[in-house]
């Protein structure tokens, strides 16, 4: 399980779990990412003091305005928040991170991964928990 330097679980990307021309992930080739994430700001920051930092959340102006930003607009529109997850994995590990997102993105109905970006899941069509609304 990849997890982007913003936080995201990008096993959650509806760019990561589409069929056709996957996502890699952003640790992935730039060719076969989506240009929103191939472009990123975030991705491709040079914070002073970010220099071989894996997550946001060691860098010395975490968190700055661009992670503020994707924080609120992913709370508003899909129940996630960036923030929480780099702050968990702060606290707990990248592993044990890792871990509690299986069980939290597991789909209540069938046990598939949930897509954040989607109010059902992709395998049975049940219900996303985490999705607003």
């Amino acid at each position: 399980m990849h997890i982007a330097p913003c936080g995201m679980n990008c096993s959650l990307c509806r760019a990561y779990q589409r069929r056709v021309k996957p996502c890699p992930g952003c640790a992935g080739p730039e060719e076969h990412m989506p240009k929103y994430c191939a472009r990123c700001r975030i991705r491709h920051c040079a914070e002073p003091g970010r220099a071989g930092a894996k997550f946001c959340h060691e860098c010395p102006s975490y968190p700055c305005a661009l992670m503020k930003r994707l924080d609120a607009r992913y709370r508003s529109r899909y129940g996630m928040s960036m923030l929480e997850n780099l702050d968990s994995i702060a606290r707990m590990g990248k592993a044990a991170f890792v871990k509690s997102e299986k069980k939290r993105w597991a789909c209540p109905a069938c046990g598939g991964i949930l897509c954040v970006h989607h109010e059902a899941c992709p395998s049975c069509s049940g219900r996303n928990p985490h999705f607003p609304g």
